[in-house]
């Protein structure tokens, strides 16, 4: 191989070569040619590993949204998990047997390393079903358009965690008095893959990292966590936006202030503290905005999917999955008539806190034509679902109004 080009053009290293075939499931002949950066296409046209209806919105990072009829598990599948990345995948060649996990920064008491195995050997091992939904869940619904990747209803998930609280982990290394927040560091690459910049470092106050389900952990629906989703390690905070569950974990800061990482500021999210006009600039100042916390109350209607066509006469059943950050669902209903008249769903309690809860209906519809199908959730402290698109912030936030399908009667 000339020497010249292969200075000029930056061959792939063999590790990332390894790491890449994996990826493919078998070996990529031709591979010592492959130019710096460049993505295979049976990676780039179907992200190994997801399910073939999931929808990209972006491959430099992967966004890949879940429809949601593909949503209708009470435990979501690893390949029908929504993939949400500030940055690239790490390219290096990870080794769970030498990962580590670090636990500094001004308020522990002094600093702590573990392996992985550490992890899984001097603390017990829990698992929770856990929503993770991105803060722009919803985005492509604001007018005018913000910036940001398009979610549709799709950008949420509600897998089966397992790992260890993050709490006893604290608890282990020795907390000072004045810790009031923690923020996580992951090994994902900057879209310039300039290693002197961080993509994303963000976090949440103390008392949700002390929450028992706030986990660090290393398997997902039973199996090692995919790369695409944190491998080996992860942070998984439950029912906050899901950037705050760090991906590829390898340090976590315990602050004596509010962690000041990557996507901490100006509005990422956050939302303004005061309704603003649509399209309206707001100085992007703590003042004007608010970090985004618990999620609001949402749901979704995963069968069936938008566009069902039933006999009439025949009663549709009609079923999915609702959700409140923080809280539980209270009551679900569904409306035919567009939010005219409501009918209340039957709701099952979730499995664990922080997971969503599955509920059913069964319609009658009076005429052939053409219906619209509504839910809305309504959560524990009353708040309800909008049926109309709620304020418009820059970020392209929390967009909780309800979710429709279409369902045409015939006969």
């Amino acid at each position: 191989m000339n020497t010249e080009l292969h200075d000029r053009r930056g061959f792939l290293k063999q590790s990332v070569l390894t790491s890449l075939a994996g990826l493919v499931g078998t070996d990529i002949v031709f591979a010592e040619n492959m130019p710096k950066n460049y993505v295979p296409l049976a990676l780039d046209e179907g992200l190994k590993g997801k399910h073939a209806d999931m929808i990209v919105l972006s491959d430099k990072p992967w966004n890949v949204e879940t429809p949601p009829h593909l949503l209708n598990d009470a435990v979501t599948p690893i390949d029908r998990m929504f993939i949400r990345n500030n940055g690239l995948v790490p390219e290096e060649k990870i080794d769970p047997n030498t990962w580590t996990l670090t636990i500094k920064g001004e308020s522990v008491k002094a600093p702590k390393t573990y392996k992985l195995s550490d992890l899984k050997s001097k603390f017990k091992t829990y698992t929770y079903q856990l929503v993770l939904e991105c803060g722009g869940n919803g985005r492509s619904g604001f007018v005018p358009q913000t910036s940001g990747n398009q979610w549709d209803q799709g950008a949420v998930s509600c897998a089966e965690w397992t790992g260890v609280r993050l709490k006893d982990i604290l608890n282990d290394v020795g907390l000072k008095e004045d810790a009031v927040y923690i923020g996580y560091y992951g090994k994902d690459l900057h879209p310039s893959r300039d290693a002197s910049k961080v993509v994303i470092s963000r976090g949440v106050p103390i008392k949700k990292a002390l929450e028992d389900e706030t986990l660090i952990a290393w398997a997902v629906n039973g199996q090692e966590i995919p790369m695409m989703h944190g491998f080996p390690l992860r942070l998984v905070v439950g029912g906050w936006p899901a950037s705050v569950s760090g991906k590829w974990l390898h340090t976590i800061a315990v602050r004596n202030k509010e962690h000041d990482g990557a996507k901490m500021d100006g509005h990422s999210y956050r939302i303004p503290r005061q309704p603003i006009q649509p399209g309206e600039k707001l100085a992007e100042t703590p003042e004007n905005y608010q970090i985004i916390e618990s999620m609001p109350v949402r749901s979704l209607i995963t069968s069936p999917q938008s566009g069902a066509m039933i006999d009439f006469g025949k009663t549709l059943t009609i079923g999915g999955h609702t959700w409140a950050g923080d809280l539980a669902v209270k009551e679900l209903h569904v409306s035919i008539d567009y939010g005219a008249t409501w009918q209340k769903a039957s709701l099952q309690t979730p499995k664990n806190r922080l997971a969503w809860q599955q509920w059913s209906a069964q319609i009658q519809f009076p005429k052939k034509g053409y219906y619209e199908v509504w839910a809305r959730a309504t959560d524990s402290q009353g708040a309800s679902q909008p049926m109309v698109i709620p304020a418009w912030n820059p970020g392209g936030y929390l967009n909780n109004t309800c979710h429709r399908i279409a369902v045409k009667v015939v006969g």
